[in-house]
């Protein structure tokens, strides 16, 4: 049985009081919303060790925005799986299309990023997503299916069960446009059969695929009222701990 998770995106934002006045903030509401939904704190690297003490113990999960594509060693600036395993994340986010669009990130780098995570204990929710022109030209389902392939293809079906998607609309991030339910169920359709036809209809069942396009409390029932969306990946909403809850609310 998949799992309904709503995770929230800080990017950067916030200084670290600030995030952690906002993660005391979900904490606080985070009885308010059905048991069966998994809160998902993605914060900056800056913040993880203060809102890790923040969440302990909680319903609420850290997670990091991204993590290295090495073990260790001489590369300034980056930060391994290890290290965010060491103070206490669950999981990472990998491939989200800022990092794809604005630092080169490639589908043969997220392989190794998601393997070290794996290797690492950590969950690993992986993006995908086409841009404007891909989605104007018809090739929506041709990119999704594509990255989906070049990166999850090379894991087996029991590092699945650590590994959940999230389908990013890259025309819809941060413009305040919306794919329509329609839209977002028919590519979490078929991001789901692309991965029955390498781990089987089982494994596919399972895997938790989010929407991650400016999702909000007045979109996000219609939304997740769909077969194959089992949450979200919030972005902006998620920088107002009263409307990441009401999102989670929305199942």
């Amino acid at each position: 049985m998949r799992k309904k998770i709503v995770a929230g995106n800080w990017k950067m934002n916030t200084t670290v009081p600030e995030g952690v006045e906002l993660a005391k903030a979900v904490l606080a509401k985070s009885a308010e919303v059905p048991a069966g939904v998994g809160l998902i704190v993605a914060t900056p690297f800056t913040h993880l060790t203060e809102v890790a003490k923040v969440v302990k113990g909680s319903r609420v999960e850290l997670s990091a925005q991204n993590c290295a594509d090495k073990v260790s060693g001489a590369y300034t600036g980056e930060v391994s799986a290890a290290m965010l395993e060491s103070v206490g994340c669950k999981w990472t986010i990998l491939g989200h299309s800022e990092r794809r669009q604005y630092y080169g990130e490639t589908d043969a780098k997220l392989v190794e990023k998601t393997r070290l995570a794996l290797e690492q204990g950590l969950g690993v929710i992986l993006c995908v997503g086409e841009n404007l022109d891909q989605r104007e030209a018809g090739k929506h389902l041709e990119v999704c299916t594509e990255q989906i392939k070049n990166v999850l293809y090379n894991f087996s079906a029991e590092d699945m069960k650590r590994i959940v998607v999230a389908y990013e609309p890259v025309w819809a991030i941060g413009t305040g446009k919306t794919a329509t339910a329609d839209q977002a169920e028919e590519i979490h359709a078929c991001i789901r059969k692309v991965l029955a036809d390498k781990f089987g209809a089982k494994v596919a069942d399972d895997t938790t695929i989010l929407y991650g396009g400016s999702c909000k409390p007045s979109n996000a029932k219609e939304l997740f009222s769909r077969k194959d969306i089992d949450g979200g990946l919030i972005g902006g909403a998620a920088l107002k701990a009263d409307d990441f809850i009401a999102i989670a609310q929305s199942f």
